[in-house]
């Protein structure tokens, strides 16, 4: 049997393979990534070591489905080249009779009556579902540090953030307690972790994941998808997840994602062999915004993206330098949107229905009051209070009007630059990941660098996420690239020829 810290570092795909040529059974690499993930779960609380990547873990649940997976595998039944691979998936997606908290004291101990569309994917391909992952409450934060179930430290240095809010789920791929990991992102909540993490991300289009079963932040942007080791295992997992979903109204992808030409060397379409990740990129046009490269941005992640953009030509791209001046706005555009579409949501929690509860008050409007200050966190009840104020009266024409006229020019100035070139190359965060004891975690700044982020998500475009180089502390620095809608192979490929090419992958980073 392969060894524990060997498998550890496997991609998904590597391990697919391993079960599928029987060199290891789905429930013996499932008991090695549950041991893991429990080891560290069992630290104490005020152990500096623990990485606390998880909220939950269904350790026998786990085991009895790897089994029930494995006599399918047996029989020939092959069901994806992810049959029988633990999977990690962040705690706001639903999964009937599992705890899904968000991240939050107020849905301390819920279960969903049902499950997410992407859960019944991933089970239907043979996933093992190990665990839920920590998350920042209600997917808003930056850092992962404002869960109620305390915060998630970085494996590749436990005393910085591992980034946020999908923090648990980057912080599992990259501490090897699961191959892979569904997240979601609505400003970067992938992106921003994996970058940070050293391992891959992909922000999908918007519309291509169903968000059935998915604790809703701001539905406009909310958008589900996968973190692996490497492009190619991010590939596979989104080709799982993808599809159209009849519950989804935001759902308008006609059929799921193929990466054929990616994970098989075959193009789905002929007997010919497809081109290579590196054929393909021959010839691309990518364009580098140079204002993402001015103030704010570190030396040492303008000198990792500018080599990044050399590194792509030399794989045969030409790189153009180009202004995208109305990105300047997406942040304040961003969070106005966000806020808003965040308090709708949120008030449905109410201590009523479902939740927390405040005790002992029998006046309805003093329990409502009390079940929401008492269950959200800072963060949450900042962002409510905002929301609520741009939707105000006599504020909506003067704040939350003119974001969505700014998000309309936004996106219309990304399309352009698109239609133009294959691809948007950019940083993903400003500095390389912060320390976990920042007295200002989510401070003016750290709000700002989400410039590079966020503009994605308020056009609903793809974007992926991957580990360029490395800054500050040896820490790595995360070049994201973007692409046009449902063009997602596009950047898969190029993502995929860079590591072919220069092996950036968190196993530069990971020295455990």
């Amino acid at each position: 049997m392969t060894g524990m810290n060997e498998l550890r570092k496997k991609t998904a795909l590597e391990i697919g393979n391993l079960i599928r040529n029987k060199e290891i059974s789905s429930p013996e690499a499932t008991r090695v990534f549950l041991d893991a993930a429990l080891e560290d779960a069992a630290k104490a609380k005020d152990d500096e070591s623990k990485i606390n990547a998880f909220i939950s873990i269904d350790e026998e649940g786990a085991i009895n489905r790897a089994k029930e997976v494995q006599k399918k595998i047996d029989k020939g039944e092959i069901l994806s080249p992810l049959s029988g691979v633990p999977v990690s998936v962040k705690d706001n997606v639903c999964i009937d009779g599992g705890v899904t908290t968000g991240g939050s004291h107020y849905l301390e101990g819920f279960t969903p009556p049902y499950t997410a569309t992407v859960i019944n994917k991933i089970s239907e391909a043979g996933c093992i579902i190990i665990g839920k992952t920590n998350m920042d409450e209600f997917a808003m934060g930056l850092g992962t540090r404002t869960s109620y179930f305390g915060p998630t430290r970085n494996p590749l240095d436990t005393t910085r953030i591992p980034g946020g809010s999908s923090g648990g789920s980057a912080a599992a791929v990259a501490g090897g307690f699961s191959p892979c990991a569904v997240a979601s992102d609505t400003g970067g909540s992938i992106r921003r972790p994996a970058a940070f993490t050293g391992v891959t991300g992909i922000k999908p289009t918007y519309g291509s994941v169903s968000r059935y079963g998915v604790l809703a932040y701001a539905s406009s942007m909310d958008q589900v998808g996968p973190i692996g080791r490497d492009a190619r295992d991010c590939a596979v997992l989104l080709s799982i997840l993808s599809g159209p979903d009849s519950r989804d109204s935001t759902s308008v992808i006609e059929k799921p994602f193929e990466f054929c030409g990616l994970m098989h060397g075959c193009n789905g379409k002929s007997d010919a062999p497809a081109k290579s990740p590196a054929e393909k990129i021959a010839g691309m046009k990518i364009a580098l915004p140079v204002n993402y490269l001015k103030d704010g941005l570190s030396d040492d992640v303008r000198t990792a993206i500018l080599s990044a953009a050399d590194g792509l030509k030399q794989l045969g791209a030409s790189v153009e330098e180009i202004e995208l001046p109305l990105v300047e706005y997406a942040v304040p555009t961003y969070h106005t949107i966000a806020c808003a579409e965040a308090s709708s949501n949120i008030a449905r929690f109410d201590g009523i229905k479902y939740g927390y509860r405040a005790k002992g008050e029998s006046d309805i409007m003093r329990e409502y009051t009390l079940s929401r200050s008492e269950g959200f966190g800072a963060e949450v009840k900042k962002q409510i209070m905002l929301g609520s104020f741009v939707l105000s009266s006599g504020y909506y024409d003067v704040y939350f009007r003119k974001a969505q006229k700014v998000r309309s020019l936004i996106k219309a100035e990304l399309d352009r630059t698109l239609d133009k070139y294959d691809i948007i190359l950019s940083p993903v965060n400003a500095t390389v990941a912060d320390n976990i004891t920042d007295e200002s975690p989510d401070s003016l700044a750290a709000y700002l660098s989400g410039k590079y982020t966020v503009s994605v998500d308020l056009a609903g475009l793809p974007a992926v996420s991957l580990p360029c180089g490395t800054g500050e502390g040896s820490m790595p620095v995360g070049m994201q690239l973007i692409g046009r809608h449902f063009e997602e192979e596009n950047i898969l490929t190029a993502a995929c020829a860079w590591q072919d090419e220069f092996s950036s992958s968190i196993d530069d980073f990971d020295k455990r």
